[in-house]
């Protein structure tokens, strides 16, 4: 377990256990958004699919990762930004889906437009995924 894992974790004011950390690092090995199925595929060995359940439901209430939608509608979730330098994050900015490697990733530095909805009308969440060809793949085509 490496020291920053155990640090999240603990300023979170979450218990450090086996199954949190090893989500948690799988979270900051890939930087990318995941999947229940990913996490179990990498975790697999270790945790049953209930238990990284319960972790990812956790790590929502705690608000270490948040969700991303993507095209297919399927739940994907991405480990939150806390910066020491940025007292409130954000959940609500752009996520990037490539069409060539199928990762997902949190453009934080791009922020949601504000809306006025209709009279009646309450927003929960906001989301706006944009497809394309991310940074890495485009560098591999040339």
């Amino acid at each position: 377990m490496t020291l920053k894992t155990a640090e999240i974790l603990k300023e979170s004011n979450l218990r450090v256990t086996s199954c949190r950390r090893d989500v948690l690092e799988t979270f900051l090995g890939r930087q990318v958004a995941l999947s229940h199925s990913d996490l179990e595929e990498a975790l697999k060995e270790n945790f049953d699919r209930v238990t990284i359940y319960r972790t990812l439901k956790t790590f929502l209430e705690n608000d270490l990762i948040h969700k991303v939608l993507d095209d297919t509608g399927a739940a994907k979730y991405a480990l939150c930004n806390h910066r020491p330098e940025v007292p409130h994050h954000d959940h609500e900015h752009v996520h990037f889906k490539c069409e060539v490697c199928g990762n997902t990733n949190c453009l934080e530095e791009i922020a949601l437009p504000k809306l006025r909805l209709p009279r009646g009308y309450k927003p929960r969440e906001m989301s706006l995924l944009i497809q394309g060809i991310c940074k890495n793949c485009s560098q591999k085509a040339y």
